[in-house]
């Protein structure tokens, strides 16, 4: 008779199963394996990292460039010729793209935190190599053709910058079980040394950030100026056709201290309310002048224009999807919108008081108004009987002569120019896109009594950095919103900020030290207690058996073995450690 001791242990790790299976397709244990990561898949692993940490910046500039999605949709309308809100493509692609590589990295430490090799599915691969192209691609792009748009980032920084490093600073912190792990477990010291010192440079680098942070918002509240006052942009575009009566009621009903909106020209000589070079967007233009839709708008007259229709688009498009949240009546008022002249939108804003600037588009140089504009701009401002000082007048042009026939207009500029400059020629206010000044600025500005009103300022985040700025008024697509914006978002004291700053430091510090401790304690008890290091996949063979055709087929999965340590019996070893045991029955000879 032939005895023969346990030979098979299988020890039950679902979660293990399950990471390394998702990760590298690795679903039995054989396939496991506690070896070094080939250089070949760390190079894979370093590519995951750097197309992670590239997701991470598109999504944040995404997620903060909420704001001027209007404008990026006109833009690409401009390109294509079609109204199409591609912010939702590339949202969801984002998105999808940014949870699937998030995915693998959190695997992926998981395999560091567990011991196990690095191995990248070729599936994975394709997903994270298409997952950067893509990126790559949307960044470039962004570049060449939105590039004034990345100031989003540091301006969004100066709302975010602060809790963002708490953030970063937790993440950091929670690292460090791993880092810890891989360091007490490491056999080179030079490995240990290097990992050490990577991560506490990163760590310090954290640590010391908040010197860098600069926000408008970390102040005195007792210094905080007056909020800031509301221009409707375009009326209310948003809740009503842009550039409409109707859309300009609407901004009023929400407040708003002033009016903003786009002017053209007509040929007969009538300036009237566009955004827009053609008519096609926002009219009807192609039903009641189809061989001429394409035209720009400056070479209809107005009789032609008051036939034109300004609402049904709005209806039909929903371009910012509140068609469902307006009422019957709101509907039937929005379909019966026509082109709206200067001089209608002045007696409105003369009705309530409110202030209104204009950009007046200069007609091509075939209109019969291309040298008579101003006058005949000016003569529509005077003709509605608005008040002088109600009015921004912003064209350049022929300015010493407004001045002289109209010294009540608020002298406005479109162009950033130093404060000397503009008290010399008697302006007193600019109209800027937000991200053409800096804190500084806005300071210098205010400083020389010169008001600044910034568009297009949609996000409440953004209304409070210029808020906390001191800028006196911004332009807005939507009101309805800046209205329920009484105070800043968040507003705290330089001490608070400190104090907030240096207690997340300690904490992390502590905890980082308390985690490497913990982890050089329980390998320093481990080897001293005289262990082998057991490793899962090692295969250990101690008889030969007669197996059937059923039984090689079993035997082609390599099995866990175990060793029986110090004489002990291996039914001892397999309680101790709950182990499922398979035993070869004697076999007689």
């Amino acid at each position: 008779m032939v005895k023969h001791q346990p030979l098979q242990v299988y020890e039950r790790q679902l979660c293990l199963s399950c990471i390394t299976g998702i990760y590298g397709c690795r679903w039995k244990r054989y396939q496991r394996s506690h070896d070094d990561t080939t250089k070949w898949e760390l190079l894979w692993s370093l590519i995951l990292l750097f197309t992670f940490s590239l997701l991470l910046v598109w999504s944040y500039f995404w997620w903060e460039a909420d704001n001027d999605y209007n404008e990026f949709n006109w833009f690409l309308y401009n390109h294509s010729g079609e109204w199409t809100d591609g912010t939702v493509p590339i949202l969801a692609t984002t998105a999808a793209g940014f949870t699937y590589v998030a995915f693998l990295m959190v695997l992926a430490l998981c395999h560091v935190a567990l011991g196990q090799q690095l191995n990248l599915h070729w599936l994975h691969k394709i997903g994270v190599t298409a997952a950067l192209l893509t990126t790559v691609v949307g960044i470039i792009s962004v570049s060449q053709t939105w590039g004034q748009e990345w100031d989003v980032i540091p301006i969004s920084l100066q709302a975010t910058g602060p809790f963002l490093h708490v953030g970063a600073l937790a993440a950091a912190t929670a690292l460090s079980w791993i880092v810890a792990g891989q360091v007490a477990r490491a056999e080179k010291t030079i490995f240990q040394v290097v990992v050490v010192l990577l991560y506490l440079s990163v760590l310090l680098g954290l640590y010391v950030l908040p010197l860098y942070i600069t926000s408008p918002c970390i102040m005195d509240p007792s210094t905080l100026k007056a909020r800031p006052e509301v221009f409707g942009h375009q009326g209310a575009p948003v809740l009503a056709p842009e550039n409409t009566l109707w859309s300009f009621q609407r901004a009023l009903q929400m407040n708003v201290t002033g009016l903003e909106a786009d002017v053209t020209i007509s040929v007969d000589g009538v300036p009237f309310l566009m955004h827009d070079v053609t008519l096609r967007r926002t009219t009807d233009v192609e039903k009641v002048f189809p061989d001429r839709e394409r035209n720009e708008a400056s070479q209809f007259n107005w009789t032609d224009l008051q036939q034109l229709n300004a609402g049904q688009w709005f209806l039909k498009d929903d371009p910012f999807w509140t068609v469902n949240t307006m009422s019957l009546q709101e509907k039937n008022l929005t379909a019966k919108q026509s082109v709206c002249s200067l001089e209608q939108l002045l007696k409105l804003a003369s009705y309530h008081n409110s202030t209104v600037v204009f950009r007046l588009r200069r007609p091509p140089p075939e209109h019969p108004c291309y040298t008579t504009w101003i006058n005949d701009t000016l003569e529509a401002v005077q003709d509605s009987g608005v008040l002088q000082n109600l009015v921004m007048w912003t064209p350049d042009d022929e300015r010493a002569q407004v001045k002289q026939l109209a010294p009540g207009f608020i002298q406005t500029s479109l162009v950033k120019r130093s404060p000397e400059y503009l008290h010399r020629s008697g302006i007193s206010r600019l109209l800027l896109r937000y991200n053409q000044v800096s804190t500084s600025e806005i300071i210098d500005y205010s400083r020389n009594n010169i008001s600044l009103t910034l568009y297009t300022v949609n996000e409440p985040w953004l209304y409070s950095v210029l808020w906390c700025s001191g800028v006196s008024s911004v332009s807005s697509e939507v009101p309805h919103i800046l209205r329920k914006v009484p105070y800043p978002t968040w507003l705290l004291r330089p001490n608070e900020y400190c104090l907030m700053w240096v207690s997340a430091d300690l904490i992390s510090f502590a905890v980082v030290i308390g985690i490497f401790i913990l982890q050089n304690y329980h390998m320093i008890r481990y080897r001293m207690s005289g262990m082998r290091s057991y490793n899962p996949e090692q295969i250990m063979l101690s008889a030969a058996v007669r197996t059937s055709s059923r039984d090689i087929n079993v035997m082609k999965e390599k099995l866990i073995f175990s060793e029986v340590r110090n004489g002990g019996s291996a039914e001892e070893l397999y309680e101790e450690h709950s182990f499922d045991s398979y035993t070869n029955q004697s076999v007689r000879q």
